[in-house]
């Protein structure tokens, strides 16, 4: 791999995209950091070179024709149009309060999947792909449908620069209401730490899925609340409803773990039943295993 390869793949680290000053140059990067490990991967030959362009064929009216890129390659490209996109994709963000949480200097899990978001919106928008977007916490803050101009990604990208972790979850209420309002199928990307109860928010999934929509659950944790290897005394406060206990982790660590185990495999088991793609990522997690998933994806429903 040469040195400018190695340079863009440093941008799926996610403590080096962390140090990135603002969403448009993060979603640039990771995804540039993403294309360059393509080629190593099954993917490879993916490209978004062409992304808002596809090869002229007989019928299509000359006016269309893009003179630049012909200048450049000597073949015949038509620029595309927004009604021409190929999927509507729809990315649901949980901001509530608990998805603020971060431990050992870490980024937080709202920040990991902020990233994830503009990266994915990013490469959405070159594949000509409408994309659409939503906040939720215990209700909808933000709904944005699915477009797929590279204006609309501005937005998308300035609204996850504005956003901060608030209020308590209710994660099944909100997915409800998201699945009631969209109105033309496509992919729908979720991504929440999922601490709710599963079996309310496992029916509103199924709600998605009801109405012919792909769907893809990415849950996001911080490592600590995988391993809960706090090891000291330790104050614990509830991000939504500020109490606070005081403990000794190790006391508890092993009954934590067993528990977390089953709340994760309920997840995992119930989506796989209903044919909904399940991913656990934490935050220490590169970005490209999220891209992956959604380029897997991408080519299933293609």
């Amino acid at each position: 791999m040469n040195q400018n390869n190695q340079e863009y793949r440093k941008y799926l680290q996610p403590e080096v995209v962390a140090k990135l000053t603002n969403m448009e140059l993060v979603a640039r990067l990771v995804v540039e950091g993403f294309i360059t490990g393509l080629h190593k991967s099954p993917y490879h030959g993916f490209s978004v070179e062409f992304a808002e362009h596809r090869q002229y064929m007989p019928g299509d009216e000359i006016k269309h024709i893009d003179w630049k890129i012909y200048g450049k390659t000597d073949r015949y490209y038509i620029k595309q149009f927004e009604e021409e996109t190929n999927l509507k994709a729809y990315i649901i963000l949980d901001a509530s309060s608990s998805m603020g949480y971060a431990s050992d200097n870490r980024i937080s899990k709202l920040e990991y999947a902020s990233y994830i978001t503009a990266a994915l919106a990013h490469l959405m928008v070159q594949q000509r792909d409408a994309v659409g977007f939503t906040i939720f916490d215990e209700s909808i803050r933000l709904y944005m449908p699915p477009h797929a101009t590279k204006q609309y990604l501005k937005e998308i990208l300035r609204q996850l620069e504005l956003i901060k972790p608030a209020n308590k979850t209710s994660t099944a209420n909100a997915l409800h209401t998201i699945a009631e309002r969209i109105k033309r199928r496509g992919l729908v990307i979720i991504l929440s730490d999922l601490f709710d109860n599963p079996d309310e928010v496992m029916a509103a999934l199924r709600h998605f899925r009801h109405k012919k929509n792909e769907v893809i659950v990415m849950q996001i944790l911080d490592p600590m609340e995988r391993s809960f290897a706090f090891g000291k005394d330790a104050v614990f406060k509830d991000l939504e409803t500020t109490e606070e206990m005081t403990t000794r982790p190790w006391h508890i660590q092993k009954a934590y773990q067993e528990g977390m185990r089953k709340f994760l495999d309920v997840y995992k088991k119930e989506c796989r039943e209903h044919r909904i793609d399940y991913v656990l990522l934490d935050t220490s997690t590169p970005f490209d295993t999220a891209l992956f998933e959604y380029l897997h994806k991408r080519r299933r429903v293609g």
